[in-house]
């Protein structure tokens, strides 16, 4: 099963940017969960906005679906000013992060998604624009090249990253504002997939919100995808109202079980502990004991199950723990539990 077909996976598709601009809260009063970076964020907007002062610069990490780029719209909205996206590896020369920043209005938030991807060149151009407002450039090369600086309104940076640790330490200690962005609770996805129904206009039980948030992963995105296939099957095999029972048995038929796990999350554990004695086993070897890609493994598949302590990372390859027999309906071997001490 490839990554795009996967109902689960946080990472975004075509159809979720179609949803997500509908779905997307535009202030903070609808904004659910997130509490703590949420309160810190009305405060740091407030006092900006009673000093007439630029925000300062903001860096949204955590993993992918949870609500960064919809933040960073939240914030353009309660600063009133404008909002310019783009990502990292959009801007892949100096000129074009010139061409960007010299179009920005005087407190415009630049909101760069995957901001890690930048390139270093460009990254160390940007230090000058985030203290100074200044954008450097030479023009022409050798001994007649000129430097000239340009001055730039001033501007809030929203950079927003999965992988916060490829952050240079210079350009991460330039953000005034680090936030990270936690996975969210049952009952906190259960209102969130209970509002998108509402603007859906998908009928749903409330004991039917809270089945669907629970195989989600604690993923908003996720959350929302697997709400529009539960529907699709409550209008063909149903009443058309998302019942526990039709929410329950539509994710039943996607392979998708009460903990969130599918068909390729399970494939791996069970290719681990049948296959590899529950391990320890090699990154590549495992990968092409599954017929997947070894990225995709380490970056898409297994960190929700390092999550819920199905697997660990050792210096020897990747080990199934108890947590794993015991969900796949196994015996668990003697010492199969590693100590932490064995963790890398």
């Amino acid at each position: 099963m490839e990554e795009e077909e996967r109902f689960i996976t946080s990472s975004m598709t075509g159809e979720d940017e179609e949803t997500e601009v509908t779905l997307r809260p535009q202030a903070f009063t609808d904004y659910i969960g997130q509490e703590k970076a949420k309160s810190n964020l009305k405060i740091f907007i407030e006092a900006a906005r009673s000093r007439r002062d630029v925000l300062d610069h903001v860096l949204l990490y955590g993993p992918p679906g949870l609500g960064k780029t919809t933040l960073s719209n939240i914030i353009a909205k309660e600063l009133g000013v404008g909002l310019k996206i783009t990502s990292g590896p959009a801007i892949e020369r100096a000129g074009d992060l010139a061409a960007i920043l010299t179009n920005l209005d005087q407190n415009d938030v630049l909101f760069v998604d995957e901001i890690h991807a930048l390139n270093r060149t460009v990254e160390e151009k940007l230090y000058a624009a985030m203290e100074d407002y200044a954008f450097d450039i030479v023009l022409g090369k050798g001994p007649a090249a000129k430097s000239m600086r340009i001055n730039l309104n001033p501007f809030t940076l929203v950079g927003a990253t999965t992988r916060v640790g490829r952050l240079t330490g210079p350009f991460r200690d330039r953000f005034g504002i680090i936030l990270r962005l936690e996975m969210y609770s049952p009952e906190e996805l259960g209102v969130i997939v209970r509002r998108s129904a509402g603007i859906l206009g998908i009928p749903i039980d409330r004991d039917a919100s809270l089945e669907i948030a629970k195989r989600s992963r604690g993923t908003p995105r996720i959350a929302n995808r697997l709400l529009k296939r539960v529907r699709d099957f409550s209008e063909v095999l149903g009443s058309g109202t998302v019942t526990l029972q039709t929410a329950a048995h539509a994710l039943d038929l996607l392979e998708i079980d009460h903990l969130g796990l599918d068909d390729i999350d399970k494939r791996l554990l069970e290719t681990l502990i049948e296959k590899f004695d529950g391990g320890p086993a090699g990154l590549d070897t495992l990968a092409a004991a599954i017929n997947e890609d070894a990225v995709t493994v380490e970056d898409v598949i297994e960190p929700y199950l390092l999550r819920l302590g199905f697997i660990a990372r050792t210096g020897r390859g990747r080990v199934a723990l108890k947590g794993a027999y015991r969900h796949l309906g196994l015996k668990p071997p003697i010492g199969a539990q590693i100590g932490m001490d064995e963790l890398i």
